[in-house]
């Protein structure tokens, strides 16, 4: 199990008692623009789209903030920004690779703020190709084994998507973690549905190919530096390629 899972597993509980939470709102409200004015506001017709407004829901973020970024979406209500995916690289404590996701309507601000967050927090900037080869762009779903009055094993998970494109599960402990390709994102989400399984998260992830263990001191402070780059409003996602073990993390949480 990689430590960036790890890591994302802490921070979803963290999150539901964060002090950030209206960062976190606004983060899923872009996602959901994006993915409707990419794709189309029917969320039925548009996969992406329900992805969005579901993790949305799961975390809390009011109707009527979606609603609003689905008329948004479509020309309604203020006007449109152009948003734009960016992908920047860089390097953390210990050699750690980190891919970072923005969706940004201004690329000279997010970059500047991107920047800044790296190098005041112990990382460096890296060249474009110089960190991305590390990472694959994979499906990954989060599973709960607690549903209800129903435990999920890996036997039940396995039994219902296996044959739709799941290619791994790893245990989190509380939760299992679904790797899929890319393109089998929606089919192992929809077996997933037609079982009676539900799931906490379905997204597109960059995941590591090739991760690198790192012990305490450094795992601290590059969760330092991942939970400041997160700050940047223009950031959607931070990847790492890092492996902490569990005796690590223990002690670090």
């Amino acid at each position: 199990m990689s430590g960036h899972s790890k890591w994302a597993t802490i921070k979803r509980k963290k999150a539901l008692i964060d002090s950030k939470r209206s960062r976190a709102f606004a983060k899923y409200i872009k996602a959901i623009e994006v993915s409707a004015r990419n794709g189309g506001a029917d969320p039925d017709g548009n996969p992406t789209l329900y992805d969005a407004i579901t993790k949305a829901k799961k975390n809390s973020v009011p109707s009527d903030n979606i609603e609003r970024a689905l008329k948004r979406a479509v020309g309604e209500g203020q006007s449109q920004a152009q948003w734009e995916n960016i992908i920047y690289e860089g390097y953390g404590p210990g050699g750690v690779a980190i891919l970072i996701e923005c969706l940004s309507d201004n690329r000279n601000r997010a970059a500047s703020e991107v920047r800044v967050a790296i190098t005041r927090n112990g990382g460096t900037m890296a060249d474009p190709g110089s960190v991305s080869y590390m990472f694959e762009r994979k499906g990954v779903i989060i599973v709960k084994k607690k549903q209800g009055d129903k435990t999920i094993s890996e036997e039940i998970i396995l039994d219902s998507a296996l044959e739709h494109g799941l290619s791994e599960v790893n245990d989190l402990g509380e939760s299992f973690e679904l790797i899929s390709a890319a393109t089998d994102l929606v089919p192992v989400r929809q077996a997933l549905q037609n079982s009676n399984i539900d799931y906490e998260s379905a997204d597109v992830s960059f995941l590591p190919s090739i991760s690198i263990p790192i012990g305490a001191d450094d795992a601290r402070a590059l969760f330092e530096l991942i939970e400041a780059i997160e700050e940047c409003d223009d950031v959607q996602n931070v990847y790492g390629n890092f492996d902490v073990s569990d005796e690590v993390m223990a002690s670090l949480s």
